[in-house]
């Protein structure tokens, strides 16, 4: 498919699905995927076994519902075991014959063995399109030229993401942050780009450094477009607007790498707070579920739950009934903005979570209070615990970067802040405060949980 330049929508025709239509779409995906995964695979055949069901039984989302899920955790194990049974990481997982798989991603890897994503020509063709949808949308187009400075290394937002962009037309600079930020520089000088994609966290470290890097402030470096991807932080308005005037640029939000879940804000972003358009619904089912007690939550407006997504019409390694450990929170009516598709927020990793006197906290919330501080605050934190979490003996300490305040000032933004903390998420942190520049800066994603035991 190719975007038609008076089009808001790269494939306008797919897009544009009524909302019964898309299901029944996604149903006979479903019904076929079923069967090809079960065919050809012995771990998908046994959680049908489980159960006591076939891909024929398959009738209704609510029957598919029935089948258990699979983690990050067993698909590990099932990658360990595939290696010493089969020699091969992706033998039990995989559905495609190996002289069919033509490209491998993995996870990042931050918190464990990389996950393997395994894909045949047919896959990557859909992860094109996908990539192809999302950019559209924001006004990218042939001619446009892209900064990709993410990880290039296995990262599912490395070549996928590079293959993508020039499957639209557009021209990608796969520069890869593992250069250093001087190279991203030079770069961004030297082929004058419109558009970069990065964490937010470089982001705002590159406003930083730009005066000295690059001669200038980062907003007069010719950016029109801010693509925030690999961290959270995207999702928060104060971030986002925090990189738009940074960088006199429009910001988005989005999310997909190497697999079939995609996702893309929208210049509404900020009237539901930074949810993202899902744009790959046709070939990838989304289910939420109770985190606990993993039991179907309905996909209704303001529903939060676990993400749980299929993939449909996948050949190569299709997750099925995946829980990758996201808590999102979706919305089902119309967005002000017009473009079709539910929209959701990814609210933050369950395995992040972080327990302090019985209330549940989210890393990323926390950057979301430091964030409307800004200027007084840098925006750079860490978050130190004596042992891993979830459960976090009170208070929670925080190092706080501020903006060199003076005694007296820094006293009243404390008062401030802790008001804000005890307000939005019932909390009492104690504060370290440390002068501008005295936490390293990562170009890559940013780890803002220290354990550091006492």
């Amino acid at each position: 498919m190719t975007g038609e330049a008076r089009s808001e929508l790269w494939n306008p025709s797919v897009e544009n699905l009524p909302r019964e239509a898309l299901q029944a779409l996604q149903l006979e995906r479903l019904q076929r995927q079923v069967t090809y995964n079960c065919e050809r695979s012995a771990v998908h055949r046994h959680k049908f076994d489980e159960v006591g069901a076939h891909p024929k039984d398959i009738r209704s989302f609510a029957d598919f519902a029935r089948i258990p899920l699979m983690t990050k955790d067993e698909h590990r194990q099932r990658q360990e075991e595939s290696l010493r049974q089969h020699g091969s990481p992706i033998a039990l997982m995989g559905c495609a014959p190996a002289d069919e798989i033509v490209r491998i991603n993995a996870t990042s890897g931050t918190t464990g063995v990389p996950t393997l994503y395994t894909l045949t020509a047919h896959d990557v063709a859909i992860v094109n399109e996908m990539h192809a949808r999302k950019y559209w949308r924001t006004g990218i187009r042939p001619g446009h030229t892209m900064i990709q400075a993410l990880s290039l290394s296995m990262f599912t937002g490395g070549l996928p993401l590079s293959q993508g962009i020039m499957h639209l037309g557009a021209c990608v600079v796969p520069v890869g942050i593992e250069g250093g930020t001087k190279r991203v520089i030079d770069l961004i000088a030297l082929t004058r780009p419109q558009a970069i994609i990065a964490t937010p966290s470089f982001g705002q470290y590159l406003i930083e450094e730009a005066p000295r890097q690059a001669g200038r402030p980062a907003h007069e470096l010719g950016l029109r477009y801010f693509f925030c991807a690999g961290e959270g932080g995207g999702g928060d308005a104060d971030v986002r607007h925090a990189l738009a005037e940074g960088f006199g640029a429009k910001v988005y939000d989005h999310t997909g790498g190497g697999h079939a879940f995609h996702g893309i804000s929208c210049d509404r972003a900020d009237e539901v707070e930074g949810a993202m358009h899902f744009v790959s619904e046709d070939h990838c089912l989304l289910e939420l579920v109770d985190p606990k007690a993993r039991t179907p939550i309905e996909l209704a407006e303001g529903a939060i739950g676990e993400m749980v997504f299929t993939f449909l019409d996948w050949r190569g390694g299709p997750f099925m009934r995946y829980a990758l450990g996201d808590l999102l929170q979706v919305w089902t009516k119309p967005c002000p903005c017009g473009k079709p598709g539910i929209r959701f927020k990814i609210l933050g990793r369950t395995d992040d979570m972080l327990t302090v006197k019985g209330m549940n906290v989210y890393p990323q919330a926390i950057a979301g209070v430091i964030a409307r501080f800004r200027p007084q605050l840098t925006g750079v934190f860490r978050i130190r615990l004596d042992r891993p979490g979830p459960i976090v003996q009170p208070p929670l300490r925080l190092r706080v970067e501020h903006a060199g305040l003076a005694p007296r000032a820094l006293a009243t933004l404390e008062q401030q802040l802790m008001q804000t903390f005890r307000a939005d998420l019932r909390i009492s942190p104690v504060f370290e405060w440390l002068l501008p520049g005295a936490i390293p800066r990562e170009a890559g994603k940013t780890r803002l949980v220290e354990v550091v035991p006492t």
